[in-house]
């Protein structure tokens, strides 16, 4: 069993302490919210024990919500897509996730835009549906989705870019 590393636990902590301290605090236009702290489950090690990488995903949204508190809905969010990560992943990268050998730094940056943007898309959709939760305000939803989606998607690949250890 593979268990995880230490830059995993250093990212998980510090993903959600950039989430609560800093970009908790952006609301632009009352639409606009990032939320890179989905970093961890998005670049999380393909190879690791599901079952763990799952209670990880429930814990980081878990702690999110603590401290947002925003009463569950991040923790629900982040489950559904560490849940489906594994056909996602399987859509976007294709053959080389079927051969397990996945590296997120040295992946192709339109596939990896498309894996990125489909998780986030799907993250912010639960997230805000359970928040808002009136069918009658769908539209919202949807504006919060997409506003928020792209501004994510946004910081999530300029973070990944800038952290990530390829060579140049």
């Amino acid at each position: 069993m593979n268990s995880i590393n230490f830059n995993s636990i250093i990212r998980f902590f510090v993903l959600i302490l950039a989430q609560v301290l800093i970009f908790n605090n952006i609301n632009f236009l009352g639409y606009v919210n990032p939320y890179p702290y989905i970093l961890f489950i998005l670049l999380f090690p393909v190879n690791n024990n599901r079952s763990l990488f799952i209670f990880m995903s429930f814990m980081l949204g878990l702690f999110v919500d603590i401290f947002s508190d925003s009463g569950g809905v991040h923790a629900a969010a982040c489950v559904t897509i560490a849940f489906i990560r594994p056909a996602i992943l399987k859509f976007a990268f294709g053959m080389v996730y079927e051969h397990q050998n996945i590296k997120f730094n040295n992946t192709e940056f339109g596939n990896r835009v498309i894996y990125f943007s489909i998780l986030i898309a799907i993250h912010h959709f639960i997230m805000f549906l359970l928040e808002i939760f009136n069918i009658s305000n769908i539209i919202l939803v949807f504006q919060k989705t997409l506003f928020s989606s792209t501004f994510t998607l946004i910081f999530c690949i300029l973070i990944s870019i800038l952290f990530s250890n390829k060579q140049r």
